[in-house]
């Protein structure tokens, strides 16, 4: 019979203190019930072997039971692990990475220790709880040092245990309830930014008899429940300090144009921080000595990710004419020998096109580079189609619009309105194309 004084989906009484110790980057003391585990996060520069040079982090994990930590004193592990100790420390670990983007770590590692002093049933969960929030701690350290530009703690983990006791499904198993259960089961969830739920790990076993669907189900439930009751409680722990969970990463564009800040803060705000290279105090000149527009935006996107030491976008953009073989390309604003010179750029096109029959196909071109560390670069390409009409027409935009043509829009993109202009531009093009390759990837 149940003799335990709590409801069926009731966890124990959790407690969380942060900071239980001096030495590690990030350390807390997780109390659930009677268990208490003691979980750090050290920090070390260097990745395993098989990590080196890619730009990437690591996270393992190591967890142990201390010889008074049970009634019958256990004996201390030796240089091999019982089998236990192994694969519980393998849990910890797989849970943790699923919580982080290891590329924001850089070429370091932080080891996750967890040492229970007391064990009441729940060890591994309570592990994986707390050491998330050791975790948030070393990583919230990291960054107030200048270490880390970006928090790599992408998602929330926590862990809970349930089972099925006297044939009620029951959360947060005690010695006393799992020693007898008839169904046991630990549960690692996980949410994101949005709070979208997902499953690191569930650990189910039948020890007394099978299970239905229908305890599944239950089980399921009270353990997403547990998890969530439990992500507030860390979050409680750590205060001002898990601002670095899901936090947007940095996104440094390599222009100071206010439009098109602008335009990357309403398209990609809810992926990156948007900033110009003003607000992150860079001022850097790159020789854009590539022959195209992509290869001239990953040598900035590169020059600049080099700098900042996070996300960083470039692009490249210009004027091809087909009866110029793509000229002015790359060269669009400085075709006539001096950057910026608008008018004298339209009048050396115009000269060379004045011996050249009508319609003097063209296109505008626009290519994105997006850079990040431990990770390959992303070039996207956009485009709109046009000719090079032999007059100016309109006042607004600048280059070459007056004399653009737009086959989106039926007049030249001096002439149209500016939110027109933008819905079919070549830039537009790109960053929608951008969108779709970062939506590929999640």
């Amino acid at each position: 019979m149940n003799t335990i004084d709590r409801a069926p989906d009731e966890l124990r009484m959790v407690r969380i203190l942060p900071d239980y110790t001096e030495m590690a980057a990030g350390s807390v003391l997780i109390c659930c019930g009677r268990t208490k585990v003691i979980c750090t996060a050290s920090v070390q520069e260097g990745v395993p072997s098989f990590l080196r040079g890619k730009g990437k982090g690591w996270l393992t994990a190591e967890y142990a039971m201390l010889p008074g930590s049970t009634p019958q004193r256990k004996q201390r592990d030796g240089v091999k692990k019982d089998g236990r100790g192994v694969e519980i420390q393998r849990l910890i670990g797989r849970s943790l990475r699923a919580a982080c983007d290891l590329t924001r770590l850089g070429e370091r590692t932080i080891y996750i220790d967890c040492d229970v002093i007391q064990a009441d049933g729940g060890t591994r969960t309570a592990s994986v709880t707390g050491a998330f929030v050791a975790l948030c701690i070393a990583v919230d350290k990291l960054m107030q040092m200048g270490t880390l530009v970006d928090s790599p703690i992408i998602r929330q983990v926590a862990a809970v245990s349930a089972g099925v006791i006297d044939d009620v499904c029951t959360l947060d198993l005690e010695y006393a309830q799992d020693s007898r259960a008839q169904v046991d089961m630990n549960i690692v969830m996980t949410r994101d930014g949005e709070g979208n739920l997902g499953f690191v790990e569930v650990q189910g076993t039948g020890e007394g008899r099978c299970y239905t669907r229908a305890e599944l189900d239950r089980l399921l439930a009270l353990g997403g429940k547990g998890c969530l009751e439990l992500m507030q409680i860390q979050r409680d722990a750590l205060g001002s300090r898990a601002e670095v969970i899901c936090k947007k990463p940095l996104l440094v564009l390599a222009s100071n144009n206010f439009g098109k800040l602008k335009e990357l803060k309403q398209m990609l705000g809810d992926r990156y921080d948007v900033r110009s290279m003003r607000e992150m105090d860079v001022e850097t000149e790159v020789e854009e000595t590539g022959e195209t527009f992509g290869e001239n935006a990953l040598i900035k996107a590169k020059a600049l990710m080099g700098i900042c030491n996070c996300a960083t976008l470039a692009d490249d953009s210009g004027l091809c004419v087909d009866q110029l073989g793509g000229r002015p390309g790359v060269h669009s604003a400085r075709y006539c020998g001096v950057h910026g010179d608008d008018e004298a750029n339209n009048q050396l096109l115009l000269k060379e096109l004045s011996d050249k029959p009508a319609p003097h196909k063209a296109h505008y071109g626009a290519a994105l580079a997006l850079c990040r560390p431990g990770r390959e670069p992303v070039i996207v390409y956009g485009r709109c189609d046009g000719e090079i009409i032999g007059e100016y027409r309109g006042s607004g935009g600048f280059g070459y619009d007056p004399l653009f043509l737009s086959d989106d829009l039926g007049v030249t993109f001096a002439e149209a309105d500016p939110q027109a202009k933008n819905g079919v531009s070549h830039r537009a093009r790109a960053i929608q194309k951008l969108i779709a390759a970062l939506e590929g990837e999640a």
